[in-house]
């Protein structure tokens, strides 16, 4: 008599190694939007910071006063909100560059002087000081911040922090 050998997978077999995943997917999806959150904070930081840099140059190369200033239309400076409605950088009234605005649940905010707009001179140097800082809406304990820093100078940096508080 012969032994017949089974191929594949039984359904309770199945059944089980699909709850294992499903909860080893619950356990890692926290974990992985927390990853993405640091990269997602960077990139705005860094489109500021070269923001704040184009604006720079740009009142140099024109020998005039350039703006960057929040922008909810992307045609002018907004009179009231924060950061997070995206910006521009204005020569008189021309918009040199849009950024548009912080994908949701994202938070942006001058923690220095609670300003909406930075002005640089045709010297290239700001009129101004300023630290816009970059986080997530419903942080967690710990939970990274980038903070753009403008000097009177208008040089900028940018820094991350772990305050875990978001204006």
């Amino acid at each position: 008599m012969q032994t017949r050998q089974s191929r594949g997978f039984t359904l309770v077999e199945l059944m089980v190694t699909l709850a294992i995943f499903a909860v080893l997917v619950g356990v890692a999806a926290p974990s992985f939007n927390a990853i993405m959150v640091g990269p997602r904070l960077g990139s705005f930081a860094n489109a500021l910071s070269a923001s704040a840099t184009l604006a720079r140059s740009e009142a140099i190369k024109r020998n005039t006063s350039v703006t960057l200033c929040a922008s909810a239309d992307g045609a002018a400076c907004a009179a009231s909100g924060d950061w997070e409605q995206g910006w521009i950088v204005l020569a008189g009234t021309t918009v040199v560059e849009r950024q548009q605005a912080l994908t949701a649940n994202y938070r942006a905010q001058d923690t220095l002087a609670g300003s909406r707009s930075l002005s640089f001179q045709s010297s290239g140097a700001g009129s101004t000081q300023a630290a816009i800082k970059f986080c997530q809406a419903t942080p967690a304990p710990g939970m990274q911040e980038k903070v753009v820093s403008i000097s009177a100078t208008g040089r900028t940096s940018v820094a991350t922090t772990r305050t875990g508080s978001c204006p």
